[in-house]
C-alpha cells in the first residue's frame, strides 16, 4: 500500500456503488432486532447465569468483513491511479537585437581592455543568461550591417560577437542607420516582445536616417529601445600608432546623451550611462531584470495503476471471513 498518496480514479462513477452498502447495513441492523436465534432446552435455569463470552461481541465481525470486502472491490472497479508528472518548458521568449557601435573611438581604453572588447564580453554574458530568447546582432559605424540575424542558437551568436572588431566598416557614428537596421530585423516578427539594446560612445555624424526618425519607426512597430552611452566623463586614453610604437593621447568623450534619451523615451525604453566595466555590467543586469522571458509550460503525466493493493486486501478480507465463519465463529446448525 505504499505510494498511494495523490490517487485519482479512472472510473470514478463506480464509487457510487458504495451507496448500495447503506441499505445492506440497514437490513443487517433490522435483521438483528427481528430475527433472534434460539435453541430448545428442557430447563433454562442453568443458562440464566451463563457468562457472555468474547465470541458474543465478535459475532458482527463477519458482516463488517463482508462490507469491507465489497467496498474494496468497488474501489478496484473504480481503478485507482497515481501519476508521475513533469514539465516540458516551451519558450515564448523575447526577440532582442543588439546594436553595437564599432567605430574607431570604441578602441579608447577607459574600459578594460577597451570599450569595444568590454562591450562584447559583457554582452556575451547577457546572451548566455537569456536562454529562452531569440537574439541577433547589428553593428554600425559610418554604415551598418547585420552581423547575425535573430537566432536561438546563442553559441553561434557569441561566435559572431567574437569576430566583431573595429575597422569592419567605414568610420563614423551612424546611430540612426544602426537603429533602423535593427528595427528592420524585428518589424515583421509577430510578437509583442521586441527589444533593441543600442550601445554607442559617440554622436550621430553619418547616415541618411536620423536617430529621431529611426526611433519613430521603432515606436510604430512597438519595439522598445534601451540605449547605452559608453565612455568615462571628461577625457579617455586613446591608442595612437606612431613610428615609435603605440602611444596614448587623451581625447574628449562626446556622447550625445540627449539623442539617446530621446530614442529611449520615444520607444518606451530607458537610457543608461556606463563609465566603466562594472557599471556596464550592472546596466545589462538591470535590463535583464526588466525584460524577463515569458515561459509557456506544458505538463505531462504518466499514470500508474494502483488497484492491485486494494484487490489483494479484498482477497485477504474475504479469506479471513471464510476462515472465521467456519472456525471460531461457526454457527451451530
Amino acid at each position: 500500500m505504499n505510494n498511494l498518496t495523490n490517487i485519482d480514479f479512472s472510473n470514478p462513477q463506480a464509487l457510487y456503488l458504495l451507496l448500495l452498502l447503506i441499505p445492506l447495513i440497514a437490513w443487517y441492523i433490522y435483521r438483528q432486532g427481528s430475527a433472534t436465534p434460539y435453541l430448545s432446552y428442557s430447563n433454562v435455569s442453568q443458562l440464566k447465569n451463563a457468562p457472555v463470552t468474547w465470541k458474543n461481541y465478535l459475532r458482527h465481525i463477519l458482516f463488517v468483513l463482508r462490507v469491507l470486502a465489497i467496498s474494496l472491490l468497488i474501489v478496484v472497479l473504480a481503478r485507482p491511479q497515481t501519476s508521475e508528472s513533469w514539465e516540458n518548458s516551451q519558450s515564448r521568449g523575447l526577440n532582442i537585437m543588439l546594436a553595437l557601435d564599432v567605430s574607431s573611438s570604441m578602441l579608447a581604453e577607459d574600459f578594460n581592455p577597451n570599450r569595444l572588447e568590454a562591450s562584447k564580453n559583457i554582452a556575451t554574458q547577457f546572451i548566455s543568461g537569456r536562454r529562452n530568447d531569440r537574439m541577433g546582432l547589428v553593428v554600425f559605424a559610418g554604415e551598418s550591417f547585420t552581423q547575425c540575424p535573430l537566432t536561438t542558437d546563442h553559441a553561434v551568436l557569441i561566435n559572431y560577437f567574437n569576430e566583431v572588431k573595429s575597422g569592419l566598416l567605414e568610420d563614423g557614428t551612424a546611430i540612426g542607420v544602426g537603429l533602423a537596421n535593427a528595427v528592420n530585423r524585428l518589424k515583421n516578427i509577430d510578437s509583442p516582445s521586441k527589444i533593441i539594446i543600442l550601445l554607442t560612445d559617440g554622436e550621430n555624424n553619418k547616415g541618411e536616417i536620423s536617430p529621431a526618425d529611426a526611433a519613430k519607426i521603432a515606436e510604430t512597430y512597438n519595439i522598445r529601445v534601451y540605449t547605452i552611452g559608453v565612455g568615462s566623463r571628461g577625457t579617455a586614453p586613446y591608442p595612437v600608432q606612431t613610428p615609435f610604437g603605440k602611444q596614448y593621447k587623451n581625447v574628449k568623450v562626446n556622447i550625445d546623451e540627449d539623442v539617446l534619451k530621446e530614442i529611449a523615451n520615444t520607444t518606451g525604453g530607458e537610457y543608461f550611462r556606463a563609465t566603466n566595466n562594472k557599471k556596464l555590467k550592472q546596466i545589462y543586469t538591470d535590463i535583464n531584470e526588466m525584460e524577463r522571458s515569458k515561459i509557456e509550460v506544458k505538463k505531462y503525466s504518466q499514470k500508474h495503476e494502483k488497484f492491485m493493493p486494494f484487490a489483494l486486501l479484498a482477497l485477504v478480507v474475504i479469506g479471513l471471513e471464510i476462515l472465521l465463519k467456519h472456525t471460531i465463529l461457526r454457527n451451530i446448525p
